[in-house]
């Protein structure tokens, strides 16, 4: 491991906004009480990687709660970092491998879930990795709040089909479906915000594909 990792590793470990491991579990069904200290909504980011998303998110929207959860400390340690220097209090990270996601939330806990740019697993002997699998799924649907959205955007257009698959052989409910959000309708403020390496996504002229749906 280089150094750089190291000392992130480290120093993300004093941030007062990120929670690792079992550390997350005592939060369970306490994440808006306890750890943000009000009874706003909570809204994650699966595999979020740096947190860009989730930090805009929490600029844009602070009167909701929202939760980066990844595994690599070494990512979330920029965007932890960069809301701890703005001061943008409605937001923190989870370090955790996203498979043990019930074991960190209560039912009915979550209100929203993105999934943005996620690794699309396309060999068919790795769907059961797909944060979109029927297993994952399930996961999401005992979080969820009635009626909570999913939201997928991904460069991936296997994995769009393949979720849109799933949302219909699951009789999910559909509510946005695009092949080329930017040339759509649908690019608002809040699905126009653009990670890194989605910039280079579309320098490398790649559509991106958008699903909101929920169970």
């Amino acid at each position: 491991m280089g150094k750089d990792k190291i000392r992130r590793f480290a120093e993300v470990a004093t941030f007062s906004n990120v929670l690792q491991l079992d550390e997350g579990k005592v939060m369970q069904g306490r994440w808006a009480n306890d750890f943000f200290k009000n009874s706003n909504p909570v809204v994650l980011e699966l595999a979020c990687g740096k947190g860009e998303y989730t930090v805009n998110l929490a600029r844009m929207f602070p009167e909701k709660n929202f939760i980066g959860i990844d595994y690599k400390g070494n990512r979330i340690w920029r965007g932890a970092k960069t809301a701890l220097e703005e001061g943008v209090n409605n937001v923190g990270f989870l370090r955790i491998q996203i498979e043990t996601i019930l074991d960190y939330f209560a039912p009915g806990e979550v209100d929203e879930i993105w999934i943005t740019f996620p690794d699309p697993q396309p060999q068919l002997s790795r769907e059961k990795k797909r944060l979109t699998s029927p297993r994952f799924l399930e996961k999401y649907k005992q979080i969820l709040k009635p009626g909570g959205f999913i939201n997928l955007k991904t460069d991936n257009d296997g994995l769009h089909a393949y979720t849109a698959e799933k949302i219909a052989d699951l009789g999910l409910n559909l509510h946005v479906r695009t092949e080329d959000l930017y040339h759509s309708a649908y690019a608002d403020e809040v699905l126009s915000i653009k990670t890194y390496y989605e910039r280079k996504y579309l320098q490398d002229n790649k559509n991106i594909n958008y699903l909101k749906f929920s169970f």
